[in-house]
């Protein structure tokens, strides 16, 4: 089964302030461990929400954009996502209107992916490009699991995939089937979906590929213990 493990942005992401110390070396030994038990599919980081964006679709083709930073993170879950390549964050924009416009979609975000160098303190190098998650929003039929993707919304991903735009993408399970952990008190605990809202945003993700949601569990249970605090959500992907 595959999975997608979520954590959500805290304080000190919010911020702009770098990463605790050691969460860099400690997350990197556990995702080059994963790699070498082929557990491990594929993930990414997202900046702060200062540097996003929502894009939001009416009728007639009507779009409206709102920027970062939010004062609240949007209280629908996650339906899905494309990773894709694009020459800024209005091109990125574009591209999820056009997804969303594809998909049925009201709301999509747009986050900025974390680069190694962004890490480091290091210059971009001029000819890397511009990373971004696509990041689709679940709404009452998805919930009800009588909303797939469209074929509209698959054939662009088609697209996009041939033109070297798209480099991954996900559609979720409804979150029936997720679970998600909190540390309350000094402790961890999991607690079953569905869920009816997700209130922090997505600071970063992993996909998994394990027998079950108990190998999910305890893989996303180091992952946690590395960050501290922050929210992680398992969502089954469909």
């Amino acid at each position: 089964m595959r999975f997608m493990v979520m954590h959500k942005v805290d304080a000190r992401l919010e911020a702009g302030e770098p990463p605790a110390d050691g969460i860099i070396e400690n997350m990197g030994q556990l995702i080059g461990r994963s790699l070498k038990e082929k557990i491990f599919l594929d993930g990414a980081g997202l900046h702060r929400g200062a540097t996003r964006a929502r894009v939001k679709l009416e009728g007639g083709g009507r779009r409206t954009v709102e920027r970062g930073p939010y004062a609240e993170a949007s209280n629908e879950l996650v339906a899905g996502f494309a990773h894709v390549i694009a020459t800024s964050i209005e091109h990125a924009i574009d591209l999820a209107a056009d997804l969303g416009a594809a998909a049925g979609d009201r709301e999509l975000e747009v986050g900025p992916v974390v680069e190694a160098w962004d890490l480091t303190g290091k210059p971009r190098p001029a000819d890397a490009p511009y990373r971004f998650l696509l990041l689709r929003k679940a709404d009452a039929a998805y919930e009800a699991g009588t909303r797939p993707l469209a074929p509209a919304a698959r054939d662009l991903l088609a697209a996009w995939k041939r033109d070297g735009i798209l480099m991954s993408e996900v559609s979720l399970a409804p979150s029936s089937t997720a679970a998600r952990s909190r540390l309350r008190a000094g402790k961890r605990s999991w607690t079953d979906g569905p869920f009816t809202e997700s209130k922090e945003l997505v600071g970063g993700f992993s996909i998994l590929e394990v027998p079950s949601l108990a190998d999910a569990k305890r893989f996303a249970d180091e992952y946690a213990d590395i960050l501290g605090d922050n929210e992680v959500d398992i969502r089954v992907v469909a």
